[in-house]
């Protein structure tokens, strides 16, 4: 009877060894980045974002993790960045953090500058980054800046944007990080997401909204942020 509990507890306890490499190996690690705050561009959508949202869950993600804040384009910048404020806010309240990540696409990297320059998101801010942003303004803005606020702030030489790019387009101790696509026929000059200060990247041959769900931007942008 002695011999057979023994070799029974050497087979459990054998077993056990096998087992913790088997569990471990296959359980996802979990993500302790900030939360992400994903701002879509002028009349842009929320929707947009899900390629990209789905990218960052299957890699370690929670969903109380990626934040999609909606807006209306119509708007000045400066109200958007005041309802992005409010919106960030809510966001660490609720989840506990004490920053966030920004990841904006085309006009959504103007408010979301001007609430980390000038409405206190430099302190609540730990990465931002902009694809296909016109930091510097674009002439396609030319087409309906007459009619609508923020199209008049996007144009080249608006005074919101000698503002937003005063003294240090880049301020905070925030890391800043923008993409650009040589292929971009709505950002002209393509340079004009180049901001001084920030690590500014060329992607391939994209087009202005497919830089959203490419994979390779994505796992960069994911990179960044991470």
């Amino acid at each position: 009877m002695r011999l057979r509990h023994v070799r029974n507890l050497l087979c459990a306890l054998v077993a056990a060894v096998l087992l913790v490499p088997l569990t471990s190996g296959t359980a996802r690690a979990a993500n302790t980045s900030e939360p992400v705050i994903f701002v879509h561009g002028f009349s842009g959508k929320s929707g947009q974002f899900s390629t990209m949202t789905q990218n960052f869950r299957a890699n370690g993600y929670a969903d109380n993790q990626l934040y999609v804040f909606g807006y209306d384009s119509l708007r000045s910048n400066v109200t958007i960045a005041h309802q992005l404020s409010d919106y960030i806010d809510d966001v660490l309240r609720r989840t506990g953090a004490s920053k966030v990540d920004i990841v904006t696409h085309s006009m959504g990297g103007l408010s979301s500058r001007y609430y980390i320059k000038y409405l206190g998101g430099a302190d609540r801010v730990d990465d931002w980054v902009s694809l296909g942003g016109p930091n510097n303004g674009t002439a396609v803005a030319g087409f309906c800046n007459i009619l609508i606020t923020s199209c008049a702030e996007m144009s080249l030489g608006s005074s919101f944007l000698k503002n937003l790019n005063a003294g240090d387009p880049t301020p905070g101790n925030v890391t800043y990080t923008t993409f650009r696509s040589p292929c971009d026929l709505v950002i002209a000059p393509i340079s004009s997401t180049i901001l001084e200060g920030a690590d500014n990247r060329r992607t391939a041959c994209l087009g202005h909204i497919g830089m959203i769900s490419n994979t390779g931007v994505i796992n960069a942008v994911r990179e960044v942020v991470s």
